[in-house]
């Protein structure tokens, strides 16, 4: 969001969507490094972004995903799955004549990073390589993983501290709705949401960048700061002399103040198999959060008051589990408006979507409602899966995910 977004919008007057793809053989399902290429075959010439109206592609840190955005801030999320369908159908187009296609899902089932992983070498490559050079992007945590993103607007320091009260208490509760990434190197791993596992620990060499995951109680710019940003900064300066990193995308927790856009961005979704289950998802996640800030059920205060560590314990849990995982918080469960003293992640959300009703065209809705009845992507893939399964029926499941991404339907519902 520009300096401009920042000054007009405040909470919930705009939102920012970024959706990640994997680009993959059409004959192997291998990834295929050609995102560069992709974007000169839609532009004439390689460049990081290509704007299409509404909304836009732009390149990662690797070369075998690419991204697709709101080209600005929109005011609604309704319809936009529609909109997003539409890029994916266009990348597809530009892809077959390069022999790819996109692979939706939060990891690639069968990827080996460290013999595979190529770095975007054009335009902003001085950032890419110093990561790489410090903390070797070769591994899943930086090389396979595909997200959304969830930009939203704050205006000023009051609007802030709520916001990112609110958002802290919803991150754990995100992969019982978003988990897709229950496979990698060709096996299950027995976790949900293998990609938050990764990434929670690709910054290892220096812990401060993710933290717990969860961000530190900090709810003014002065306070995240002082908590976050300095010491973080320092932490990485002997690594990075010349300062390349020292900057707020350097920052890896799973939401991320970026005060210079005026937003703070939500990290912690995985990707679905089609835009619809995505918006679906993004649309509940918004509607919650509102009626956190609106202090429907716990008070501003006792938001802010929520410590680290539960939220962090929380979030391994349902990294494994999903929607299995138990919350038996019961100062939690209240500031969600939930009347019991213990329940499943999927309980908690079934009761969230029915207390704040988000608005939904039919498609996110069926979607949504889908994911809350059976289960994120992860539990439906594994469902078709057994631990010992043959690389052919990985195979299977991931031309069946393909196909789900280029015709909009979901996975195994």
């Amino acid at each position: 969001m520009s300096e401009t977004d920042r000054r007009r919008l405040g909470l919930f007057e705009g939102y920012g969507v970024e959706l990640e793809y994997m680009i993959v053989s059409q004959k192997t399902l291998d990834v295929l490094p050609i995102c560069d290429r992709l974007i000169q075959a839609e532009c004439g010439q390689i460049q990081s972004d290509v704007e299409r109206g509404r909304l836009s592609w732009s390149n990662e840190l690797v070369l075998h995903v690419v991204e697709l955005k709101t080209t600005e801030p929109v005011d609604s999320l309704h319809g936009l799955a529609a909109a997003f369908q539409g890029e994916v159908r266009r990348i597809n187009q530009q892809l077959a004549g390069l022999g790819g296609q996109l692979l939706p899902s939060a990891m690639h089932p069968w990827m080996n990073p460290f013999r595979e992983m190529r770095l975007w070498p054009h335009d902003y490559s001085a950032v890419y390589e110093a990561f790489n050079r410090i903390f070797d992007c070769r591994g899943h945590g930086w090389a396979n993983l595909q997200s959304v993103h969830l930009n939203l607007p704050f205006a000023n320091d009051q609007e802030f501290g709520r916001l990112h009260a609110a958002i802290r208490l919803i991150l754990p509760l995100l992969p019982a709705l978003a988990a897709a990434s229950p496979l990698a190197e060709g096996r299950l791993t027995g976790r949900m949401d293998q990609r938050l596992h990764v990434y929670r620990s690709n910054s290892a060499k220096i812990p401060l960048i993710a933290g717990r995951v969860i961000p530190e109680p900090a709810f003014s710019e002065a306070e995240y700061r002082t908590q976050i940003f300095e010491p973080m900064f320092r932490a990485i300066a002997p690594l990075d002399p010349e300062g390349v990193l020292q900057d707020e995308f350097l920052n890896a927790r799973g939401a991320i103040a970026r005060f210079g856009r005026g937003s703070i961005e939500i990290r912690v979704i995985d990707i679905q198999e089609c835009p619809a289950a995505d918006l679906g998802v993004l649309s509940l996640v918004v509607s919650v959060l509102k009626a956190l800030v609106q202090e429907r059920w716990g008070t501003l205060q006792s938001q802010q008051a929520v410590a680290v560590e539960p939220l962090f314990e929380l979030l391994l849990q349902a990294i494994d589990s999903a929607e299995r995982a138990e919350l038996k918080n019961a100062e939690l469960l209240r500031l969600f408006g939930y009347p019991g003293s213990c329940c499943s992640l999927q309980e908690l959300w079934r009761h969230l979507y029915e207390a704040t009703q988000p608005e939904l065209d039919s498609d996110t809705q069926r979607a949504l409602e889908n994911i809350l009845e059976s289960g994120p992507l992860a539990r439906r893939i594994s469902r078709r899966l057994t631990p010992d399964s043959s690389m052919p029926a990985i195979t299977t499941v991931a031309e069946e995910l393909v196909e789900c991404l280029k015709h909009g339907h979901q996975f195994g519902v």
